[in-house]
């Protein structure tokens, strides 16, 4: 479905059309339910559009704080080489 917006009173009249095709059924906790309630009604925003704007923010991020550990792990190449989980 297609959503017009157009910008508040006194504001040049901009009109933006953008069509979603992708849905995303998401479980949260409780709290951070709470906590997006509050952030959109403190806001105005949507939920959805708070949520998009963080994962834009993440995206755009050129660091990847979940890959800080990669490589750094001791041990064998390959784990399966450890003791008991080889291949016999």
């Amino acid at each position: 479905m297609t959503r017009p917006s157009i910008a508040g009173a006194g504001a040049p009249s901009v009109l933006h059309l953008r069509q979603m095709r992708n849905t995303l059924t998401v479980r949260l906790p409780e709290d951070l339910s709470e906590w997006l309630e509050q952030t959109a009604k403190a806001s105005g925003m949507s939920r959805g559009a708070i949520i998009r704007n963080e994962l834009e923010k993440i995206r755009r991020s050129s660091s990847k704080p979940f890959l800080r550990l990669a490589g750094t792990v001791d041990g064998p190449a390959d784990l399966s080489m450890r003791k008991g989980y080889s291949l016999k």
